[in-house]
């Protein structure tokens, strides 16, 4: 499904997440975060480019492997990101949810 995020036109699926990384831009990023309620500082940045570059990179996401990445540990990762962090970070970066997420 289509839906209008920032002034773009973004495809979603059906929990929000975008299914065409492509479409992502940092515009978008902050509205998703906005929706989250979440505000973005320099250190959410730095996760979320963590965060994309493994998506790039096809590794597999999980909260034990990012809290070992030397980017974020857990205790940060869920300060940042609150209530499902590895769930909100990942729709905030514009890929998808990872598997290990229910």
């Amino acid at each position: 499904m289509e839906k209008l995020i920032a002034g773009t036109t973004v495809t979603v699926n059906e929990e929000g997440y975008l299914t065409n990384f492509a479409q992502w831009n940092e515009a978008v990023g902050e509205a998703l975060a906005a929706e989250a309620n979440v505000v973005l500082t320099p250190r959410h940045w730095q996760v979320i480019n963590y965060l994309q570059l493994q998506h790039k990179s096809n590794l597999p996401l999980s909260i034990r492997q990012i809290g070992k990445s030397n980017v974020v540990d857990i205790k940060e990762f869920y300060q940042l990101f609150p209530n499902g962090p590895l769930k909100i970070s990942t729709k905030i970066a514009g890929i998808p949810k990872p598997a290990s997420c229910l």
